[in-house]
């Protein structure tokens, strides 16, 4: 049976959370303070995702070589670093405008990777 300690991120607690199981099955979840936190801990302990933040390349923009992007939907974890190469792999043209999308569906997880700054 896996053991983890969770540190929560929903709210400002920072609640330190104890899940115990394996694999999908959770036996129990411990040292949560709402039922917010308690999900944020199973799903964390059986599939963990995060926002993808980082920056692009980007030629030609009066404003500098780099602009800001993010995924627009939380992407699993273990495939964060496959992301990075994905991203980093872009060399984009100005003007580049916020919201644009500049990876479309990244690692067929049905995520896009858009702009969150500009680049004129």
């Amino acid at each position: 049976m896996e053991e983890k300690l969770i540190t929560c991120t929903v709210c400002p607690m920072g609640c330190r959370i104890t899940v115990k199981g394996e694999g999908e099955k959770i036996v129990s979840v411990e040292g949560y303070t709402c039922p917010r936190g308690e999900q944020y801990a199973r799903n964390e302990f059986v599939h963990p995702v995060r926002i993808l933040t980082s920056t692009a390349l980007v030629e030609g923009s009066a404003s500098g070589p780099l602009v800001a992007v993010r995924s627009d939907k939380p992407l699993p974890k273990e495939l964060l670093f496959d992301c990075m190469k994905e991203i980093h792999a872009l060399h984009l043209t100005a003007p580049v405008h916020r919201k644009d999308v500049l990876i479309e569906n990244i690692l067929n997880t049905g995520v896009n990777i858009v702009a969150t700054g500009e680049a004129l």
